[in-house]
């Protein structure tokens, strides 16, 4: 703790968690994707948010690439600002759901331990946190590469590149695992909602 962190409170809310629970019937929490870019972590979240709003949840996307439109864009790829974008995004992610809003942050979050510290932020404010591996083969990514990402950086014009120039550790015990080589998108909403479901955070 620096200095200037002693001075610093944490403000309660006056509106507890049970009360928002309540009023919302159903809980907050954070549905974390992972996965290589073209492993269809953005199509997943986009219809599963569409699926939760029409049930009457309250959820919001929180996207890799629009983060740093703004919140994060003062960082690079490197693997130390990759490690501040994870921490950072993982706060806020955190203030979502406390908000019992349920928070799909989608991000290739390439490194086990940023994960785990995402994973950590959550729970030590007894904030759900369900890591879903959204997997395919590097193959089946790169023939999707919708952004012509891979070509570019197979031919040296992006640096630091996962899965190509920079690692990706796959998660060892996601909650959830996808193998979007296989599932259709509908198939991979529905085991996320299953889960939800089983978990308590959507009421039956």
């Amino acid at each position: 703790m620096t200095n200037s962190d002693k001075n610093i409170t944490w403000h309660h809310s006056g509106v507890s968690k049970e009360q928002r629970q309540s009023a919302f019937n159903h809980k907050g929490a954070t549905i974390w994707l992972t996965g290589l870019s073209g492993s269809g972590k953005s199509t997943v979240a986009v219809d599963l948010e569409k699926s939760l709003f029409a049930r009457g949840i309250k959820a919001y996307i929180l996207d890799g690439d629009n983060i740093r439109f703004g919140l994060n864009k003062d960082l690079g790829f490197s693997e130390k600002d990759r490690t501040e974008n994870i921490r950072r995004i993982s706060e806020v992610c955190k203030l979502f759901s406390d908000a019992n809003i349920v928070c799909i942050a989608c991000f290739i979050s390439p490194y086990s331990q940023d994960r785990d510290q995402a994973r950590a932020i959550h729970e030590q404010s007894g904030i759900e946190f369900i890591e879903v591996f959204v997997d395919s083969t590097l193959e089946v990514a790169e023939s999707r590469d919708p952004k012509g990402l891979y070509q570019k950086a197979r031919q040296g014009l992006i640096k630091e590149f996962t899965g190509i120039s920079a690692p990706y550790e796959k998660p060892k015990n996601p909650e959830i695992h996808l193998d979007t080589s296989t599932l259709q998108v509908s198939e991979s909403v529905a085991k996320i909602e299953d889960f939800l479901s089983q978990r308590g955070i959507l009421q039956k």
